[in-house]
């Protein structure tokens, strides 16, 4: 009866499976707030990864543009004129030659006989070196002898009829044009003798020439003959040198001096001799004479080196490098590589207190090599760009390097 009151007011009982559904509701709630959960999980990864995201686009932003700042920005050496407090070396090459040397040609034709020195020898003064062969001279020395001998017995035969006629004179047989007739041909005969005189000693001498002597101590450089060789007398008449004679001790070294440099040697001035195949060795010399000279054409005047050489370490005819010291000048230097050629003349590149470039010009005086000499244009306090670049210009804003510790 209770049913279907029930059933009439539209209310339907609660059956005991129905009722257990009650237990899921927590369930439910729990579920949903742990997807809640994992929601506000994923939001905030997501927002943490933008933020990174986010940042490193910033870093890199930020890094980018300071290497474009560092990469536009100009690093510069620099470098300020220095005032020579001593002396510059100027560096000029020569080649060594021997004090005295010269050709030995011989002064009488024939055959070469022997040689007793070859290349390389060392001899005295006065030492033979060849002996030649000369049958010819010792044919006309014989016709000179014979010749002689012929011209005095005239000039005695002269001296006789000349006293003969002086006494005849005297007792009047004879004119005084025939003693003087007489008197004539002995002066003749005289003359005649003397001429032969003379030619038979040229022959001797000539014939003494026939052992090549040196003529001053030295080393034998060149010998140009062997045995059997025709001689000629005398080089420069179509003949040749027997032998190359050089002293080696002292040498001469001449070098070309350039005009700037010209009024700072001085004879007597020390200099210091190098050969590069004798690695850490150096040699002294004096400045012995200067030809007090400009050459017209090389604008270069001649100075000549004595250099001792007793051990004989040097070779006449080598390659050297002569150091020439020379007085300390007043004007400013500066580094070779300091220098900028443009179409407007000799330029440096001056750094200023606010570091921008000024391009100035200057005038150039000696060049040392690694420095040269400014006559104008430059005060001691700039500071020059080492190694300027081409593109460097006027106004350009550079920062100065440190230098390493």
């Amino acid at each position: 009866m209770t049913d279907q009151r029930h059933a009439a007011l539209g209310i339907h009982p609660i059956s005991a499976d129905e009722d257990g559904g009650h237990d899921n509701l927590p369930r439910r709630r729990q579920i949903v707030r742990s997807t809640r959960i994992a929601v506000l999980v994923v939001l905030a990864l997501l927002a943490i990864g933008a933020a990174r995201t986010v940042y490193v686009r910033v870093a890199n932003a930020r890094a980018l543009e300071a290497g474009t700042a560092e990469r536009a920005t100009q690093y510069v050496k620099t470098a300020l004129p220095q005032t020579a407090g001593s002396g510059q070396t100027l560096a000029l090459p020569g080649t060594l030659q021997g004090f005295t040397q010269s050709p030995i040609s011989a002064r009488a034709s024939g055959y070469l006989k022997r040689w007793t020195r070859d290349i390389g020898s060392r001899v005295e003064k006065g030492e033979l070196l060849a002996e030649i062969e000369t049958p010819e001279i010792d044919q006309q020395l014989s016709q000179a002898v014979a010749a002689r001998q012929q011209a005095a017995a005239a000039l005695e035969l002269a001296k006789s009829t000349v006293a003969r006629w002086e006494g005849l004179r005297k007792k009047d047989v004879v004119s005084q044009q025939d003693l003087d007739e007489r008197r004539g041909a002995l002066a003749q005969a005289s003359a005649n003798l003397a001429a032969a005189d003379a030619n038979v000693q040229r022959l001797r001498q000539t014939e003494g020439f026939k052992r090549v002597l040196a003529p001053f101590a030295g080393v034998i450089t060149r010998r140009n003959v062997d045995v059997g060789d025709l001689i000629d007398a005398g080089a420069g008449n179509g003949g040749r040198a027997l032998f190359q004679l050089a002293q080696t001790d002292p040498l001469r070294v001449y070098i070309n001096v350039p005009q700037a440099y010209a009024q700072l040697v001085k004879e007597g001035q020390p200099v210091v001799i190098t050969q590069s195949e004798l690695r850490g060795q150096s040699f002294k010399g004096q400045v012995a004479r200067t030809s007090g000279a400009i050459d017209s054409t090389t604008r270069m005047m001649q100075v000549e080196v004595a250099l001792p050489n007793k051990e004989g370490v040097l070779l006449p005819g080598a390659y050297v490098q002569v150091s020439l010291p020379l007085t300390p000048s007043r004007a400013l230097s500066i580094p070779a590589n300091a220098l900028l050629f443009r179409a407007e003349g000799t330029r440096v590149a001056v750094v200023d207190a606010e570091g921008k470039v000024r391009l100035r010009g200057i005038s150039i005086g000696r060049n040392y090599g690694d420095t040269v000499e400014v006559i104008d244009g430059l005060s001691g306090s700039d500071r020059l760009v080492l190694n300027p670049s081409d593109s460097l210009a006027e106004g350009d804003l550079v920062t100065v390097a440190k230098e390493p510790a």
